[in-house]
């Protein structure tokens, strides 16, 4: 029997870029295969959009970001400033969520309307093996980790206090916005 798992996705950062996205990612796990299915609205339009689940390897439940967590008090919660209440970046959701390699440039772009839909059917053996290599536990505990949809505009006026730069991607790519709770149906 397949067990299902939803995220009711809401915006972070919605007053400062501008946009409001909201959205809502499932995850049914049957068989052999995990099948990821995100839709978003409202996003920044014409952008491609980095999207991960979030958690904690030591199995510490993962929460939201809320504007609570903008330590530096600059009025953005940058992706450092997620880490404390929502973990680490675990599993992409690009064009091979299997090969957990982060920074690619094979995520989402939103259309001019700021919509994206996302499905991806992911081999379970495959992510389980790279997920336990990496975090050292082939259960993915989705019931505990986070969503995050991250990416504004590279024109977008950012201050510099923003912080979360991976690799050759700035924080226009990284900066967080919109999250959602994962919990199981």
């Amino acid at each position: 029997m397949a067990k299902k798992y939803k995220a009711e996705i809401t915006s972070l950062n919605g007053d400062k870029i501008g946009t409001h996205p909201t959205g809502e990612a499932t995850f049914t796990v049957d068989g052999d295969t995990l099948t990821v299915e995100i839709t978003m609205d409202h996003t920044s339009p014409n952008t491609q959009h980095w999207m991960h689940f979030h958690g904690f390897p030591d199995g510490k439940d993962a929460q939201p970001a809320t504007i609570a967590q903008d330590t530096n008090h600059d009025g953005y919660v940058d992706l450092p400033e997620t880490e404390p209440v929502s973990g680490t970046t675990m599993v992409p959701f690009n064009d091979q969520p299997e090969k957990m390699d982060i920074p690619t440039d094979t995520y989402p772009t939103s259309d001019a309307d700021g919509h994206f839909h996302y499905k991806k059917e992911v081999p379970l053996a495959e992510i389980s093996k790279k997920f336990k290599e990496v975090f050292n536990d082939d259960d993915l505990h989705l019931e505990k980790r986070v969503i995050y949809i991250h990416g504004v505009p590279d024109s977008m006026e950012l201050p510099d206090t923003i912080q979360g730069a991976v690799g050759k991607y700035d924080q226009h790519t990284t900066l967080p916005i919109a999250v959602g709770k994962i919990v199981e149906e």
